[in-house]
């Protein structure tokens, strides 16, 4: 584990300006520096970063964070890897402590597998390189494919010998468990309680997580070395740490030169990305023989916004893939389609071309999707008016998914033309699918609001009754918490726990937890965080004890206090965190809640403390006539009781609008116990409102 101090260290030495100049081309504007953001396609630069507040932040995509998390996004690494990273830069030796009993459990399975499948991925690579039967029959077969060594051994290549049990023996003789051999996939056993290789007799492909991690393997069969073996591939089943769903091949290899060249090539199996590298075309990934899913499709989007799917030259499987190529365009996704010369697939052209031959291949003969599957389907449909009908509503429905207008303007035209269509009716067919899917989507958001409500009163909340006038109710789970990442984003060895309290989320509302950002009272309540945020740790002003002595309040302090004062909290779970953390933490030594909220391990606070802290614009520091600013620092004392009081008044009186609301839900009208129980609690948010507005002027601070 990474201390704090060393951890301090780090963020001290690590200038963000010189970091993301790395990566970035900046030039100074006014205090802060701009650049062309490196996460999405842009061509005016919106990319701020601050070198005085240690952040940087991009306006258009919203990315941007402290120098860690910039590099954890730019790079796709972990929490750790990223301080790691950065230590290396600067020359930092890193201290790890020994991890707690605790900790090692929190990450031992994940791990212990991670751990288990390298020891595998290094047993196939020695076996391939420095057994007979690696020498004959793997690398022979890998050399005769036309794969240099160099290319062999950038992606780990291996070989399994014919032994059924090899890989078993030599793991469990190294002390690896057999439970982890099996979770893995690496072995499984048979009935009779013997462990077996899964891989025997195949060359093998590992395939590397975004982060460069062994997470499984592809073992190809050689006919030569393994008799009566029907499949051709064998994959490593599902397990703890691989989704299949989630992982594309080459990804590691190809991140870097994906987002230089502002492009993805998409192919089918892992020979064709490997020749494809081999060619100087570094830029492909494969969906490994699955239909592309949602999550592949958002891991590519990291990094490009343009794709390329190669096809093999006698178009097989083609129609089958369409459903995958419409989920890219549904993603916004710029989707071209090259269908290769006929008897090639990505490996035999690539071995026949260079990068240069082969890059002007694809300019001189792709195409956008929606061109080429009109082509493809009027072949198809000939003359036949029944097929031709078909062929129009799945054009006209891979359109709609289409998230720009103007492209969809666009295609229409092109498919107009190419159909000898009115454009007219396939803009009316298009509008209709549109509205049609914008009407599902409102249902499924209503009836997700609808059980939101129903589940407010349920039987595990009947304590709600007892509760003092003007308490909000209790949590459930209309209103999660977000979920702690998981560890192979930011892995419990990186920091200390923060210390939390044992009491529970128990918030909860008739408020729906999302689309409340025009608000009244969500603007409130993001000024009273961005004021915590900012100014947390300051002295805001003084109260008097009953001794008439002076004590200094915080702005943590006064939140806090006030809040639970009235019994209320922030309806936003992640500011409910904040403010939660923020008081736990008020107290360490040299703790400023800029600083602590900036680097925290979480993506999603650090996220909220640098949207918090940014500034697209800065003032200049006087007036035009000469006057000095007044900075919201130095009215502290009067900012934060106007905005508490001015978010309290509009989150009970949100929440009374929607308690009266809950009343129409048949389920309720129709429940007189629950009907009289929402009105007791009306009546209770009345008079909480009518004390707070009298009292609103009552209390009063001496200025520090």
């Amino acid at each position: 584990m990474i201390d704090q101090a060393t951890i301090d260290r780090i963020l001290d030495a690590a200038q963000i300006v010189d970091v993301v100049s790395e990566f970035v081309t900046l030039r100074k504007r006014g205090v802060n520096y701009i650049g062309l953001c490196p996460f999405h396609n842009e061509k005016t630069p919106s990319f701020s970063v601050s070198p005085s507040k240690g952040v940087c932040k991009c306006f258009s995509c919203g990315k941007g964070g402290n120098v860690i998390h910039f590099i954890m996004e730019h790079e796709q690494l972990s929490y750790y890897e990223a301080l790691k990273w950065l230590a290396r830069k600067y020359n930092i030796e890193i201290k790890e402590r020994e991890l707690t009993n605790e900790e090692k459990q929190a990450n031992s399975l994940r791990e212990s597998l991670f751990v288990v499948n390298q020891f595998a991925s290094e047993y196939f690579q020695d076996i391939l390189y420095n057994h007979i039967d690696g020498q004959r029959i793997g690398m022979t077969y890998l050399r005769g494919r036309g794969f240099r060594d160099d290319i062999i051994k950038k992606f780990q290549l291996g070989y399994s010998t014919e032994s059924r049990d090899a890989l078993a023996k030599a793991a469990l003789q190294k002390g690896y468990k057999e439970d982890f051999l099996i979770k893995t996939g690496l072995c499984y056993k048979k009935d009779d309680g013997t462990l077996r290789d899964r891989f025997w007799g195949r060359v093998i492909f590992p395939v590397h997580t975004i982060s460069g991690k062994v997470v499984a393997f592809g073992g190809r069969v050689l006919s030569a070395a393994t008799k009566n073996v029907q499949m051709k591939y064998v994959n490593s089943p599902e397990s703890e740490i691989y989704h299949k769903s989630k992982e594309l091949y080459g990804i590691y290899f190809a991140k870097q030169a994906i987002v230089r060249q502002d492009r993805c090539f998409l192919v089918e199996g892992y020979t064709d990305v490997i020749s494809m590298h081999q060619s100087g075309i570094e830029n492909v990934v494969a969906s490994s023989g699955t239909a592309l899913t949602s999550d592949q499709i958002r891991l590519i989007h990291r990094f490009t916004n343009n794709i390329t799917v190669l096809y093999d030259g006698d178009g097989a499987g083609i129609k089958a893939s369409i459903r995958g190529i419409d989920m890219l365009l549904e993603e916004g996704m710029n989707v071209k389609v090259c269908l290769l010369p006929d008897g090639d697939d990505p490996d035999s052209f690539a071995r026949k071309h260079n990068a240069t031959d082969y890059q002007a291949y694809i300019n001189a003969h792709e195409v956008d999707f929606i061109r080429f599957k009109t082509n493809l389907l009027l072949e198809e449909a000939g003359k036949d008016p029944i097929k031709r009908a078909g062929l129009i509503s799945s054009i006209v429905k891979s359109i709609s998914v289409i998230p720009d207008a103007i492209v969809r303007s666009v295609y229409i035209r092109e498919c107009s033309q190419l159909l000898q269509m009115e454009e007219k009716i396939l803009v009316e067919a298009t509008a209709k699918l549109i509205e049609q899917a914008r009407e599902t989507k409102f249902k499924e958001e209503q009836r997700k609001r609808e059980r939101e409500q129903r589940n407010a009163f349920s039987p595990a909340g009947e304590t709600r009754q007892s509760q003092p006038a003007g308490t909000l109710p209790p949590s459930d789970a209309s209103t999660p918490v977000p979920p702690p990442p998981t560890p192979e984003d930011i892995p419990a060895s990186v920091v200390s726990p923060a210390p939390q309290s044992e009491e529970p989320d128990n918030y909860t509302s008739f408020i729906p937890t999302t689309g409340n950002e025009q608000s009244v009272f969500y603007a409130k309540e993001e000024e009273l965080i961005r004021m915590l945020i900012r100014h947390g740790e300051k002295i805001m002003c003084y109260v008097e004890d009953e001794n008439g002595e002076q004590h200094p309040l915080t702005v943590i302090e006064c939140i806090a206090s006030s809040l639970k004062e009235d019994e209320l909290q922030f309806h936003d779970a992640l500011h409910r965190r904040v403010l939660k953390e923020a008081e736990a933490h008020l107290h360490d030594e040299h703790f400023t809640a800029e600083r602590y909220f900036i680097a925290h391990p979480d993506p999603q606070v650090s996220k909220l403390a640098v949207d918090m802290i940014s500034e697209r614009y800065q003032l200049s520091k006087y007036h035009s006539k000469g006057q000095k600013i007044v900075t919201d620092e130095e009215r502290l004392y009067e900012l934060i009781p106007r905005l508490l009081v001015d978010f309290k008044l509009s989150i009970v009186d949100e929440e009374m609008k929607h308690t009266l609301q809950a009343l129409t839900d048949p389920a309720i009208a129709n429940d007189p116990v629950r009907c009289a129980e929402i009105m007791k609690r009306y009546k209770e948010l009345h008079e909480t409102q009518s004390l707070m507005a009298q009292n609103a002027g009552d209390r009063v601070v001496l200025k520090p």
